[in-house]
């Protein structure tokens, strides 16, 4: 079997949507199927993550235009229009394969994109989260948990497509698994800490959740960890920030499942790390960074899964500090098993 991904990241796009990619490709490949990814040559991608792991990765040309952080994703992010890139993406596939499945995560690529796309391919799979587009595909693969009707990617889809809904299809790889324990330890209280927010643009997130666990951890023993992407535009005060408290600083790391599994509670996003945190059973206090954030950090917040923040540009240093401080061990222990019970860890499987 031969699946071609396309997917791109960047500092602009983070890197959510090449690492659950990733772990699909992983488990494709451990199954003998041939593997290839096309990625545009976009500022600050991690197309050494898939070379890293030994698989074929084709590069569409950089844009005219650099993608801006603040650009709109769900429109802007590809850098090209639809059938621009849909073109480049059918030569780079060429005429000696047709592969048997082209799977897509890409926030701007919809129906116009897959129409054209669909002679160059077997069938099309298409991982989306948004619900905001219409789509021609096979399958169409959802990992997010949802207060909302599952019908809702009928009516934008064809009639025969299947659909792979929730978390129980978390797309994570192999370590997440291997590191799940047969159950959730009790935690007495938060005594190692993890901050990650995303490997690209973190908004200057990090470095106000940093002074907020340093007000929280005045005359407490915390052991707290930091992890930031290559892309980060504040690497130096953060590195700097946990030299001077002896935190760990951590910058493009290959043994994050190890850090979030250490940790009694992580500071961070709302995006696919979600469901890394709750394959280990960890709680999170989440910070929405963009508007595809909102939903599920409000979904997971109801069901007792994370602590939703909001909108980082509403928070302060001291809001962080607050919200620990107001987590006791029944609330720590609560949210653990919440989690730990919605994602079993074999999504990719």
């Amino acid at each position: 079997m031969n699946v071609v991904f396309r997917v791109d990241s960047s500092t602009a796009i983070g890197s959510g949507h090449l690492m659950r990619c990733l772990a699909l490709a992983e488990s494709l490949d451990k199954n003998g199927v041939e593997i290839t990814f096309i990625c545009r040559d976009l500022g600050g991608n991690l197309t050494d993550e898939i070379k890293h792991r030994q698989m074929k990765v084709i590069t569409l040309p950089c844009p005219e235009f650099a993608i801006k952080a603040e650009a709109d994703i769900y429109s802007n992010s590809l850098g090209v229009r639809q059938l621009v890139d849909a073109h480049e993406t059918a030569v780079s596939i060429g005429n000696e394969i047709k592969p048997d499945w082209l799977i897509v995560d890409h926030y701007s690529i919809g129906e116009e994109w897959e129409n054209y796309i669909s002679n160059y391919c077997s069938k099309i799979m298409v991982i989306d989260d948004l619900a905001n587009r219409k789509h021609y595909c096979h399958l169409l693969l959802d990992q997010n948990y949802s207060s909302e009707n599952n019908d809702r990617y009928k009516i934008l889809t064809p009639s025969f497509c299947r659909f792979l809904l929730g978390p129980q299809y978390s797309l994570l790889r192999s370590e997440f698994g291997a590191l799940r324990r047969s159950d959730v330890s009790f935690k007495s209280a938060i005594k190692r800490l993890l901050i990650f927010f995303t490997a690209g643009d973190d908004q200057g997130e990090t470095l106000k959740a940093m002074n907020g666990v340093k007000i929280f951890s005045k005359n407490k023993r915390i052991d707290v960890d930091v992890v930031v992407g290559s892309a980060n535009l504040y690497q130096q005060p953060i590195e700097e920030m946990c030299s001077v408290h002896n935190w760990g600083y951590h910058c493009q790391v290959n043994y994050m499942p190890a850090l979030i599994a250490g940790a009694d509670i992580v500071i961070g996003s709302g995006g696919s790390s979600n469901w890394e945190r709750c394959a280990l059973g960890v709680p999170g206090l989440v910070v929405i960074l963009a508007e595809n954030q909102a939903a599920i950090a409000r979904d997971l917040d109801s069901a007792g899964v994370v602590i939703n923040l909001g909108w980082n540009t509403r928070l302060e240093s001291i809001d962080y500090a607050s919200a620990l401080a107001a987590i006791g061990p029944e609330k720590l222990n609560f949210m653990s098993l919440a989690a730990y019970q919605m994602v079993d860890g074999a999504g990719a499987s």
